[in-house]
């Protein structure tokens, strides 16, 4: 199976929520850089480095199965013609809990490769005082 192909970091960033609210480490792992300088960090978690940590972090997260919903508000993207950054907050709801989540302040970093765009670092972490969320359907804010 050949690897897949990210034409654009948004392409590689809806991939990489995709995989995530499925449980698919494979899909995944597809958004990652093969790179051992690729960069993880989950919320309150350790800085994760190189494709086996990550891996691994991924791997334990979805042990049990399918994850939460995940719904992305108030993006910040700067891009370049070899960068982008995108800057998120990641709203989850999840099946069966009427109760509010914090949302998680993410911030992803793309990298445009011959394979096209792949994820080089994730970081997330709770949002402190978070403002509320943005209007349904507001387009994203991008910067050059």
């Amino acid at each position: 199976m050949s690897p897949k192909i990210f034409p654009t970091a948004q392409d590689a960033e809806n991939a990489f929520y995709e995989a995530l609210e499925h449980g698919d480490l494979e899909g995944m792992m597809a958004v990652w850089a093969e790179d051992e300088e690729i960069v993880c960090v989950h919320p309150t978690g350790p800085r994760l480095s190189g494709p086996d940590q990550v891996r691994e972090s991924w791997a334990k997260i979805f042990a049990g199965g399918a994850g939460p919903r995940v719904h992305i508000t108030q993006q910040v993207a700067l891009a370049g013609m070899m960068i982008a950054v995108h800057s998120v907050h990641e709203n989850f709801t999840i099946e069966g809990d009427a109760r509010a989540q914090v949302p998680v302040i993410a911030t992803n970093v793309y990298l445009r490769t011959a394979a096209g765009w792949r994820m080089i670092a994730h970081h997330a972490s709770p949002a402190q005082g978070a403002p509320a969320a943005e209007p349904a359907g507001a387009a994203p804010k991008i910067l050059h």
